[in-house]
C-alpha cells in the first residue's frame, strides 16, 4: 500500500475498468497517466500512454506514478505487468473473475489510495443497485454475451458475466463451458439455446447487432456498450440494467 503521507497521489491507470473505479472514488484528478481507451470523467489532464495491450511503459515511468493500477482482466496484459515490474514501478494488479471480485477490487483500490471509506461506500451501493434488478421468471432466461463477431467469441463460465446474469435472475447460456471466454461455431451458438444474445463487442467502434441477427438464429439481440459490460467496475450496473430491461420486455411479449 502507498503511504498516506504521499497524498494527493500520482496514479497511473492502464485499463478502463480501473479508471472507472478511480472516477467513482473521486480520484480521477490524481491520474497522471492513463491508457488511451479510458473514458472516465476527470482524466482530461492525464498523459495518454497507449492502448491497454500496447502500453508505452517508458512513458508510464516518466509520469513518476506513486502507484500503477493494472489488471489481468484484459487478456494479454501479463506482458505489460511484467514490464512494470522490470522497471520497479509500484503496481497494484487486479484480476477479477466474478462480481464479488469486482466489489472487492473497488474496496482494495480505495484502501490502497487512502480512500478506504469511499471504497466501502461505492462497493456497497453497487451491490445494492445490482440486487435491486433481480427478477423472478418461471424459467431463468438464458443469455449469451458476445464479445466479438468474427470469430464469434462469447463469455463462458469464469466470467463476471455469469454472476452478473445470475444476480438479475438469468443464466449465462455458456455457463457449462470452462474459461472466461471462448470462440464458438454457429452451431455451438445454436446449441446454447439462448433466449437473448447481447452484442457487447470489445474494442469495436460501432456495435452492429444486425450482424448477429443476420445469422438467422431467430434469437432477439440487444446492443450493450463494452463500457457497461466488459469492464469489471461500477459501470457493470449500466449493462445489468439494459439486460434486465430487455428480459422484462421479452417476458411481457411472451406473456
Amino acid at each position: 500500500m502507498v503511504s498516506s503521507s504521499a497524498f494527493p497521489l500520482r496514479l497511473a491507470s492502464l485499463v478502463s475498468s480501473n479508471s472507472d473505479i478511480l472516477a467513482a472514488l473521486g480520484a480521477a484528478p490524481w491520474v497522471v497517466a492513463a491508457d488511451s481507451h479510458s473514458d472516465a470523467p476527470g482524466l482530461e489532464t492525464a498523459c495518454r500512454v497507449g492502448p491497454d495491450l500496447n502500453i508505452d511503459l517508458d512513458m508510464v515511468a516518466k509520469s513518476r506514478p506513486d502507484l500503477v493500477l493494472a489488471s489481468l482482466s484484459v487478456p494479454g496484459m501479463q506482458r505489460v505487468v511484467d514490464g512494470l515490474h522490470e522497471r520497479g514501478l509500484p503496481t497494484l494488479v487486479l484480476d477479477p473473475v466474478t462480481v464479488a471480485d469486482t466489489l472487492d477490487d473497488i474496496r482494495l483500490i480505495g484502501k490502497a489510495i487512502g480512500l478506504e471509506q469511499r471504497g466501502q461506500q461505492v462497493a456497497a451501493q453497487l451491490e445494492t443497485d445490482l440486487s435491486s434488478l433481480r427478477a423472478a421468471y418461471p424459467r431463468p432466461p438464458r443469455v449469451l454475451v458476445e464479445w466479438w463477431p468474427r470469430p464469434i467469441i462469447a463469455a463462458t463460465r469464469e466470467s463476471w458475466v455469469t454472476e452478473l446474469l445470475a444476480g438479475i435472475g438469468a443464466v449465462n447460456a455458456l455457463e457449462t463451458r470452462p474459461g472466461r471466454s471462448m470462440p464458438l461455431t454457429l452451431d455451438q451458438v445454436r446449441d446454447a439455446e439462448a433466449d437473448l444474445i447481447v452484442c457487447s463487442w470489445c474494442g469495436a467502434k460501432k456495435l452492429r447487432p444486425e450482424v448477429i441477427e443476420a445469422r438467422g438464429l431467430g434469437i432477439p439481440v440487444i446492443a450493450v456498450p463494452e463500457s457497461g459490460l466488459g469492464r469489471p467496475g461500477p459501470r457493470l450496473l449500466e449493462g445489468a440494467r439494459q439486460i434486465a430491461a430487455a428480459l422484462e420486455e421479452l417476458a411481457l411479449a411472451r406473456a
